[in-house]
């Protein structure tokens, strides 16, 4: 049975219709990866880190502010028993400004 007059035209209108809907998409499709790759070049160009990148090395920053922070504590108690074995009045540690919690 084949479809004549107004119904074929229907038929060949919704065919048009599926194909130009399915045209769009792999356009929107490849429009979005050529941005992604405009993007992603952009991005490295600019040397910005990947996320991983930036945590591990904050991470680090923290631990080597601990060691700091350790560390001063340790030398300020060692000047204090070399000020007490020299029987003079113990030295005032230098002032230190807090590091800036970011």
């Amino acid at each position: 049975m084949s479809t004549t007059g107004p119904n074929r035209i229907l038929d060949e209108l919704a065919k048009l219709a599926t194909d130009a809907a399915g045209a769009a998409q792999g356009v929107r499709r490849e429009v979005e990866t050529a941005f992604r790759a405009q993007a992603e070049k952009l991005l490295n160009s600019m040397e910005i880190p990947q996320r991983e990148e930036f945590e591990a090395a904050r991470e680090m920053a923290a631990k080597a502010r601990a060691e700091n922070d350790r560390l001063s504590a340790q030398i300020a108690a060692l000047e204090a028993r070399v000020a007490a074995l020299e029987g003079g009045a113990p030295a005032k540690p230098a002032a230190r400004k807090p590091a800036a919690k970011k």
